[in-house]
């Protein structure tokens, strides 16, 4: 993968050879509509995600959100399935992920917002739950910012913890290792030295630092390796956004007390395959294994053996390739069991006595499975929207068109049951991102609900979207609200064409950059669209570009403006952003926030609201008080689903 595709992942918004144009059956519709499911069964949720196993198989744990709008972590007997421990956090705190260290601690990893006289800026801090003494304590610096804060190694027996630091001082980070056994955890050691440039470290199994990645210049880089934990460091390599050994930083394992291991590597065709790799002569060997098709391997998964286990890929659904014949075998069973479900092995403990399996469908939410070996037995844990009839609600089709340049695009269509497939209102919904993000097939909660109510829904995997090959990523460097949004404007044609969708009633709804795109599109052709809704949306280029690059390098500030404004990062992205072309504006918008977004800051609704009210552009609005830059709150999530009915129902009716 370039250095610029490894960029991208910094924007907070965040090639297949051409397909046959093909479209879906016309004809698989129902003969009766379905019920109006409320806005609550679509909305509903159990309260949790993030699902584990311990190691030694007998918890579970799973991140949730209360009835009170109170987020923590919770611990369940995963026999009984009765709960054991709960933690309650900090209302201020969000939680990103958290893991087993061991069977009986947890490193769990934190952003909060932290308020200065004239900014505010986002800080990390981590976390470790300590199940037996109860206690919850720091683990490293009191807050960290984007430049030191990185976990480069967590000891899978709950012992210590690696992290980046910036030492007092000093511009760059070093590595230093915190106990998280209990005693104190702010007090580190120092085990790598800062490098000038070096921002990414990188140890093996062992958590034994053994190369980093220092850059010098925009696309410029160099790589330290060495073979053990005793050698200095040599610079093994150096390269630009051209050079193919950049491949080298998506570092899947180095094997430890070894200069062998495996990376994920881009062959000949561009697609990211599973190489073996010594890191001494920077020689690629054998491919481990490749995904069918063209598809590109999006992580690996890597045991504490020294071997890798799993490697994951979507094609139009996620898909796994277990490299243990037994996980194979075991994961199998569940497909004959769960026919005609998708199946993932969510969690093991690492004897593979006890699994986490989800169940489910594009169509079907779904549920979570314990699997006990012993028994011989797999239980449900907990369902997904129950209220919800998999047989009333439509699957969504893959389809791909030509877009007016001839680029093959993907994308999905979901068509209304109960309606005859013909001049139907249509709904291009565009996925966030825009960079290292796609949509797949899957469960979606807009999608569902906007087709319960009488709509064809498409979503496009415009180009720059993940996994179809650098080349198709890299066509969209630059084409935010260009050529991005021509792929946009094109799935309406092509649903028109086919007789889907009339040309007279389309809207565009979407969320962080779907919501940018969908206020761009009816700024930029109200003759296409009759309306827009916009949740997170991104409203002024110049203003989000400078809140994503405050905590960025000078060097990779400007390889992120490269990647967002083009051509050598000249082009005026005012031309582009709805703010700044709110006299354009003519269509009704339906424009929402929540209040508490880090991502897409709410100041980007506000420039939004005053502009429109400056200009006499009238707009709905809703703002979400407690809420970020997606919904904790079924409550709230209702309250969008109600007004964006409303709202359609006004400006685009489905009957």
């Amino acid at each position: 993968m370039t250095l610029l595709r490894l960029l991208a992942a910094f924007l907070v918004i965040l090639a297949q050879p051409a397909l046959a144009q093909t479209a879906p059956p016309v004809a698989a519709t129902a003969q009766v509509r379905p019920p109006k499911f409320p806005a609550s069964a679509f909305a509903a949720r159990s309260g949790y995600e993030d699902v584990s196993l311990s190691p030694d198989g007998k918890l579970i744990m799973m991140k949730f959100v209360n009835a009170k709008g109170e987020s923590g972590i919770a611990f369940v007997d995963s026999a009984s399935k009765k709960p054991v421990k709960a933690f309650i956090l900090p209302r201020d705190d969000e939680l990103r992920w958290i893991r087993w260290a061991g069977s009986r601690r947890v490193l769990a990893y934190f952003t909060t917002k932290v308020h200065l006289p004239n900014a505010q800026f986002q800080a990390d801090q981590y976390f470790v739950f300590d199940l037996d003494s109860g206690q919850m304590s720091r683990v490293g610096p009191k807050s960290m910012g984007f430049y030191d804060g990185s976990l480069v190694h967590l000891d899978p027996e709950g012992r210590y913890v690696l992290l980046t630091v910036l030492r007092k001082g000093l511009t760059f980070p070093s590595v230093m290792r915190y106990p998280i056994d209990g005693s104190d955890g702010e007090t580190g050691e120092l085990v790598q030295d800062g490098r000038v440039g070096v921002f990414s470290w990188f140890a093996d199994s062992k958590g034994v630092v053994r190369m980093g990645f220092q850059s010098l210049d925009q696309d410029k880089f160099k790589v330290l390796y060495r073979p053990n934990g005793k050698e200095n460091f040599k610079f093994i390599t150096k390269g630009s956004e051209d050079y193919s050994e950049s491949d080298i930083l998506d570092v899947a394992g180095i094997i430890s007390d070894s200069d062998e291991g495996l990376i994920l590597k881009e062959d000949d065709s561009g697609k990211v395959v599973l190489r073996k790799y010594n890191y001494a002569t920077r020689t690629a060997g054998e491919t481990v294994f490749a995904a069918p098709g063209n598809w590109d391997i999006d992580k690996v998964l890597w045991d504490h053996a020294d071997q890798p286990v799993a490697a994951y890929y979507t094609d139009d659904r996620e898909r796994v390739h277990w490299f243990n014949p037994g996980i194979k075998e075991i994961e199998e069973r569940f497909r004959r069991a769960f026919k005609g479900k998708d199946i993932r092995i969510t969690s093991r403990s690492r004897d593979n006595s006890r699994m986490i399996l989800w169940a489910g469908s594009e169509n079907d939410p779904g549920g979570y499975y314990i699997y006990d070996a012993a028994k011989g037995s797999i239980d449900l844990f907990y369902g997904e929207k129950g209220q919800l009839d998999p047989a009333e609600l439509p699957a969504p089709q893959p389809i791909t068109y030509t877009a007016r340049d001839g680029t093959q695009i993907r994308a999905y269509l979901t068509l209304p049951l109960g309606r005859t497939p013909r001049d139907l209102p249509l709904i291009v919904l565009p996925h966030g991102g825009p960079y290292g993000v796609r949509d797949k097939l899957d469960f979606s909660t807009e999608v569902q609900f906007l087709a319960n109510r009488g709509y064809a829904v498409i979503q496009p995997n415009y180009r720059g979207s993940d996994g179809y090959g650098s080349a198709f990523f890299d066509l969209g460097e630059g084409q935010i609200g260009r050529k991005m949004q021509d792929d946009l404007d094109d799935a309406m044609d092509w649903a028109v064409a086919q007789g889907y969708a009339d040309p007279k009633r389309v809207c565009m709804v979407g969320s962080s950059y779907g919501g940018y795109a969908a206020l761009w599109a009816v700024t930029r052709n109200p003759e296409r669209y009759r309306c827009a809704a916009s949740f997170a949306g991104v409203t002024d280029w110049k203003s989000q570009l400078s809140y994503d690059t405050r905590y960025l390098s000078p060097k990779r500030s400007k390889g992120l403006k490269s990647r967002v404004r083009g051509e050598a990062g000249k082009f005026d992205m005012a031309a582009v952003s709805p703010v700044k072309q709110i006299a354009r504006l003519t269509r009704p918008v339906l424009l929402a926030h929540g209040e508490k977004d880090t991502n897409v800051p709410f100041t980007q609704f506000k420039l939004m609201r005053d502009a429109a009210a400056q200009a006499k552009k009238p707009l709905d609005v809703l703002t979400f008080p407690d809420e970020g830059h997606g919904f904790d709150t079924a409550e709230n999530e209702v309250k969008w689903l109600d007004a964006l009915e409303a709202f359609l129902t006004k400006h685009n009716p489905a009957d």
